[in-house]
């Protein structure tokens, strides 16, 4: 099944003094979610922000929140993202010991649940639950830290992801997020990815409006031309 391309800005490349303005801004430009990257200094090398910054966009955002969990006994903290008004919460393979029952307590809490894999994670780690997935999150950088440059065997791993699920029946989604911009959102949507986290090509650039239209141009242009 073909997945609805959808841009997610990460709002760890915003200023964090405008975000409000900075996400009007990627609204208008069409993004579809607002990407939120949660990170505790101990899973990852970096600390964002809580339920609390999550609650306050919330009141702003137009779009759904989707937000990654870059951190430690996630468990503990799910419910109080979704409370703030998180639609999407993905946590990693490497944080969770029974991502099973995490998966499971997502989408009962209403939802849409993802898990991520890092670089180094094999897709292999998903077979077992892929009926259960919303979404798979394939990190194209390692996690901490944004403005990272794309690690180019990603494309292959979201190759590998989609015949993974495909396989087990799955129609779970594929998000990639790290160092994606205009110059390889063709390859990844070719190769099976449809959610396309961008920080720094969007919130980097001098207009984060035509940038987040870019980067859909450039993706759809690349659609557009496996189907010709």
């Amino acid at each position: 099944m073909t997945q609805a391309l959808q841009i997610a800005p990460s709002i760890l490349s915003a200023d964090f003094s405008a975000l409000g303005r900075d996400i009007a801004a990627v609204e208008r430009g069409g993004a579809d979610l607002i990407h939120i990257d949660v990170m505790d200094g101990h899973f990852v090398p970096n600390i964002t922000i809580g339920p609390p910054v999550v609650k306050a966009i919330k009141r702003v955002a137009t779009r759904p929140l989707d937000c990654h969990l870059m951190i430690e006994e996630p468990d503990r903290y799910i419910e109080a993202f979704v409370d703030a008004g998180a639609s999407m919460v993905s946590v990693h393979v490497e944080a969770v010991p029974h991502l099973h029952r995490t998966i499971g307590f997502i989408k009962k809490l209403g939802a849409r649940a993802g898990a991520v894999l890092n670089p180094s994670t094999p897709e292999g780690t998903l077979a077992d639950i892929a009926h259960d997935l919303d979404y798979v999150l394939v990190m194209s950088v390692n996690p901490g830290f944004g403005g990272q440059a794309f690690i180019p065997n990603s494309v292959e791993k979201v190759r590998r992801v989609r015949a993974m699920l495909t396989a087990a029946g799955s129609s779970a989604a594929i998000e990639i997020d790290g160092g994606i911009d205009e110059a390889n959102a063709a390859a990844v949507v070719a190769a099976g990815a449809s959610i396309l986290v961008a920080g720094h090509a969007i919130f980097g650039a001098r207009d984060p409006e035509a940038a987040t239209r870019g980067l859909r141009a450039a993706a759809v242009g690349s659609a557009s031309s496996a189907r010709a």
